[in-house]
């Protein structure tokens, strides 16, 4: 299984806090993909911000988070805001709201 702070844009600290909400290997990160693994971050790690997602969405794409397309940027965006409640449906409640649990 690879590191995956041997992965595009992820260094020591990104590994340290992946491990921390169950990601250990660049196959889970994969696997799971980065909207789940920033979901489950951002729980742990409220400061994590939309770059994060794009590095996450990179390292998965083995490209720079900064060559993704426009339309992978907007949807990454989309996902970003609705975590952090912008576009909630009404009666739904938090910042987590409609998102879902973690595994």
């Amino acid at each position: 299984m690879a590191e995956l702070s041997s992965m595009m844009n992820l260094g020591k600290e990104m590994d340290r806090k992946l491990r921390s909400v169950g990601i250990d290997s660049a196959e889970e990160l994969m696997a799971v993909g980065s909207m789940e693994a920033y979901r489950r971050l951002k729980v742990l790690y409220p400061n994590v911000c939309l770059v994060h997602l794009y590095c996450l969405e990179g390292a998965i794409r083995q490209t720079e988070y900064n060559c993704l397309s426009r339309e992978t940027k907007a949807e990454l965006k989309a996902f970003s805001d609705q975590l952090k409640g912008k576009g909630r449906t009404a009666g739904e409640v938090g910042p987590y709201a409609g998102i879902g649990t973690i595994s």
